[in-house]
């Protein structure tokens, strides 16, 4: 599986921010039906509204969900994310 962070934008109109919150239950259970987890979610202050981390088992499915997610009116842009652990191991040779 590989990881990958997606920072979010809200793109829709909700009626309140409650109903906002209740979309990660619905948007994890859709992850799930495609063989991708959603890991974890943050709010966040600044440019963009959420970092979502997913765990997918490939860039189509990545992308896959990047697609499920923004049906939700939410803008994505979506990065492949490396532990450090196996980021010093490619470079150890170098």
């Amino acid at each position: 599986m590989s990881k990958y962070a997606s920072l979010v934008t809200v793109e829709q109109n909700y009626q309140n921010v409650q109903e906002l919150a209740s979309i990660w239950g619905d948007i994890r259970n859709e992850l799930e039906s495609h063989e991708t987890t959603l890991e974890s979610t943050y709010a966040i202050l600044g440019e963009y509204d959420f970092l979502l981390i997913i765990d997918a088992e490939d860039r189509d499915a990545a992308y896959r969900a990047s697609l499920c997610i923004e049906r939700y009116g939410l803008d994505m842009q979506t990065m492949e994310i490396l532990p450090m652990e196996d980021f010093a191991g490619l470079v150890e040779d170098l």
